[in-house]
């Protein structure tokens, strides 16, 4: 999907909701992300062995979860019943994972805008684009503001876009590796995302020419934002939500 007219995403987006003072990619995240003011999300959506997509950053369950393993070798029935919550706090005990059909909803209900990172399992970076790509369509279909998509990985965005090419994609980076933004080009990206150490003007300018925008992460200390703000980066994914008042901020801006 080619954007057009102004780009249509916060400036300020929260990473995994509110993901370090709450359970990450939860619920709980989100509402309390949207209560500092948040408008915009990240998350990471990966295929449970019954092809649901939900939300959860590692491909192992241990560390944000009750459940023990690979989680992709689950159904969702088995998922949906972990406790994703009381690993971070008491207060959370009984969080559930999240299905990209409930994000969805809360998103859309509030008006929220989504970045998506397509976080696959490994060997199921195929599965999981196009599976994400037809489940966007089916989920935010006739609304104003879609989802970016956004991934590491070629293949995953790649088939999310052979699937369906109307979603807005993005290239993920930690580094700039030799021929990344021919890789963007290649795969029709609207934007590039990278870690905010690599970020610096002359990668703003060379994307800005190019039509594209320029968003980093994960940021969360003020010398960083105010830095990435005076180059004019368009989107700055942080932790710190507790720290950053977005509408203080892009009034600053």
């Amino acid at each position: 999907m080619a954007l057009t007219g102004p780009w249509p995403y916060p400036l300020w987006v929260a990473h995994r909701g509110a993901g370090k003072l709450a359970p990450e990619n939860t619920l709980a995240a989100f509402r309390l992300g949207a209560q500092h003011g948040y408008r915009a999300f990240e998350c990471d959506v990966k295929l449970s062995a019954d092809g649901v997509p939900f939300l959860l950053h590692d491909a192992t369950l241990e560390r944000t979860s009750s459940g023990q393993g690979t989680a992709s070798l689950l159904e969702w029935s088995a998922l949906s019943r972990l406790d994703a919550g009381g690993w971070h706090s008491r207060a959370f005990a009984g969080e559930p994972l999240l299905s990209l059909d409930a994000i969805a909803a809360y998103c859309i209900g509030n008006g929220f805008a989504l970045n998506l990172e397509i976080k696959p399992t490994p060997g199921d970076e195929l599965a999981t684009g196009r599976k994400v790509a037809t489940e966007v369509a089916r989920l935010w279909a006739g609304q104003a503001v879609p989802p970016l998509l956004s991934s590491f990985s070629l293949d995953a965005l790649r088939a999310a876009r052979d699937a369906d090419a109307r979603w807005p994609r993005a290239l993920l980076l930690d580094t700039l590796r030799e021929g990344w933004f021919d890789e963007a080009k290649a795969l029709g990206c609207v934007a590039v995302v990278t870690n905010h150490k690599v970020m610096d003007a002359a990668v703003i300018a060379r994307l800005h020419d190019a039509g594209r925008r320029a968003l980093a992460y994960t940021v969360n200390d003020t010398e960083t934002a105010q830095r990435l703000l005076a180059i004019g980066i368009d989107g700055i994914i942080t932790d710190a939500v507790d720290r950053f008042s977005p509408a203080a901020a892009s009034a600053q801006s």
